[in-house]
């Protein structure tokens, strides 16, 4: 009889380590809507969609006439107000001589020094008026608060901006040398996190900690294509309340964008280095039998017959599984054809190396 041959792989023990891949959305490091403090219509746009622009740089352009129109006016008010203020002071000149010469009454002296200060007050006033008018008129140019990145714009050239149902935000200017994402991660996660780089066990809470440095689990980050990101991050952020409606803790990681490649909008797994598991048991997940949440694989023993053996399995990470009771290092276990084999079939196990997708 021929012993039908069984590809089968040896159970490795060694030190892994554990992650954890939460789902997270990329932003800048500023992301800074534009906003139109003044409506009217725009008359000029000064950038390329898309491109990079610096701080002071005229990006929107808005119809002045009105706003021109209002700072001649209160110019006018305050030429006029300067007017009333000289006469006045004139007036209480020619009093203040003749009261000492007791030629006019105390009462009329007093109210020719009220009119010249009226007319002062009100010099002030309209002077406050004339450069709340100039600083509005300077809101028809809207400038690049920061360095950074322009996105599409909101409104063209010729359309009225300012007020609802137009935009009054223009448009988004975002810093992205460095990018933020944040993620939420389940409460019990949160714990056992916090436990791993010692919260529980300092006096400060968490926010705390992580603002001052002394919490910073590297993360790395896993793009849309499944590539990872050649930057590490670290944890820079910590909401201060669970979300009592999900259960989950809002986080935020940075990382180093030199190349400019991440851009607001994106999303991306983010992975978290949770711990080592010392000594642990991994083979492949294609190895697993899994039957109403219960797990076996098919080991072949010294005697070259199959055994069915039941397994718990701990993390999965990648294509990789983590044993934690039922198998022990060096042991045989079928890989393929697990549909061709049963218990106490006698086989000729033929050993092959599996070349794991997952750096561990």
């Amino acid at each position: 009889m021929v012993t039908q041959q069984i590809t089968v792989i040896e159970a490795k023990q060694k030190d892994v380590p554990i992650y954890n891949e939460l789902v997270g959305q990329i932003y800048g490091l500023k992301d800074i809507p534009i906003r139109a403090r003044v409506d009217g219509y725009v008359e000029k746009i000064s950038f390329e969609e898309g491109s990079r622009v610096e701080k002071g740089q005229l990006l929107y352009s808005i119809d002045p006439a009105p706003f021109q129109a209002d700072v001649a006016m209160r110019e006018s008010l305050l030429a006029e107000a300067r007017t009333m203020m000289v006469n006045a002071k004139n007036e209480l000149d020619r009093y203040i001589p003749l009261a000492e010469m007791k030629a006019v009454s105390r009462s009329d002296l007093d109210a020719a020094q009220a009119s010249y200060d009226a007319a002062t007050s009100n010099v002030e006033a309209v002077k406050a008026n004339l450069e709340q008018a100039r600083i509005t008129l300077g809101f028809c140019s809207i400038r690049a608060p920061i360095d950074g990145y322009i996105g599409a714009t909101q409104a063209r050239e010729g359309e009225y901006v300012g007020r609802e149902p137009n935009p009054v935000i223009l448009n988004t200017l975002s810093r992205i040398d460095t990018i933020r994402v944040q993620f939420s991660i389940p409460e019990a996660k949160y714990l056992q996190i916090a436990r791993e780089f010692g919260v529980r066990n300092k006096t400060e809470d968490q926010s705390e900690e992580i603002n001052r440095g002394r919490m910073r689990p590297e993360v790395e980050l896993i793009l849309a294509d499944g590539t990872r990101f050649e930057e590490k991050g670290g944890i820079d952020f910590v909401n201060s309340q669970i979300n009592a409606a999900t259960g989950s803790l809002l986080i935020q990681a940075s990382f180093p964008n030199p190349n400019r490649l991440l851009r607001p909008g994106l999303y991306a797994k983010v992975r978290i280095k949770l711990g080592i598991a010392e000594g642990a048991i991994i083979i492949p997940r294609r190895c697993l039998i899994e039957l109403q949440g219960e797990y076996s694989v098919m080991v072949v023993q010294d005697d070259n017959t199959i055994t069915s053996r039941s397994v718990s399995v701990g993390e999965t990470i990648g294509d990789m599984a983590i044993i934690t009771d039922g198998l022990q290092a060096g042991e045989k276990v079928v890989i393929d054809a697990l549909q061709k084999v049963r218990t106490g079939m006698v086989v000729e196990p033929v050993m092959t190396d599996f070349q794991s997708k997952t750096n561990l």
